[in-house]
């Protein structure tokens, strides 16, 4: 480059002329290790300085509450209010922001799921009757009993499919696609083949879809509040409207 640029060093040529050439007597793949353990070594040292920021960063909420509903949220903890108050403020706000008066109000269950001899309670599903309906939509449930009287009073009380072992074909070809199964305890032994394919839909005691009530079995799945437990501990699921 020096001679392009019209740069003159004196005595330049005879420097590099006179000077020793150095020669490494290290293996390639040494040199190749001594380069990982150097970039290891880097690698360390980079993530013990974001540790290090990322501790000096941390910030405490401080004890006092705000004087106002206008804070810094790393400051202050996030507020907690009553039903009765959480429901008033919606209210108020939809009044504020045109809100839609349909609009669904939903709710976050945090579940302690640690257990004194298991270390946690696995995920789970279930259905809920609520005092209050908010929708009038309804599921779609089938009934499996081979009793004529059975299917009747399944057919009154509003059951979308009836019928015996002849539905489990359809089933196992998509043919019949409902919301929840309910079964008689007299049939159970013939739906063997069903285990597989509604899996957690497969009737049971335990979801209380199995038993001889079939108006009340059928009240719980039609118009009952399906919820799962989602991330392992946390239930959100729609409870009302506005």
């Amino acid at each position: 480059l020096a001679p392009r640029r019209g740069w003159v060093f004196p005595g330049l040529d005879q420097r590099l002329a006179a000077a020793p050439a150095v020669v490494s007597t290290a293996s390639p793949s040494r040199l190749y290790a001594a380069a990982a353990k150097t970039a290891k070594k880097s690698s360390r040292k980079t993530k013990q300085e974001e540790t290090k920021k990322k501790q000096g960063t941390r910030r405490w909420p401080l004890m006092s509450k705000p004087v106002d509903d206008v804070y810094l949220t790393w400051h202050y903890e996030r507020p907690s209010y009553r039903v009765e108050e959480a429901v008033g403020m919606l209210k108020k706000f939809q009044e504020l922001d045109f809100t839609y008066p349909k609009q669904y109000v939903y709710i976050n269950v945090f579940l302690d799921m640690a257990l004194q001899k298991k270390k946690k309670v696995d995920p789970f599903s279930s259905s809920v009757l609520l005092p209050y309906r908010f929708t009038d939509e309804t599921n779609k449930v089938l009934v499996f009993t081979e009793n004529e009287q059975e299917a009747e009073i399944a057919r009154e009380n509003g059951a979308a499919v009836v019928g015996g072992v002849e539905l489990i074909k359809w089933i196992l070809e998509d043919e019949i696609q409902v919301d929840f199964y309910v079964a008689v305890p007299a049939i159970m032994p013939k739906l063997i083949p069903l285990r597989n394919k509604l899996r957690r839909k497969y009737p049971s005691t335990k979801r209380n879809s199995l038993g001889h009530d079939i108006p009340k079995m059928l009240q719980l799945f039609r118009e009952g509040l399906e919820y799962t437990v989602q991330d392992e501990r946390i239930i959100k699921t729609r409870i009302a409207r506005v």
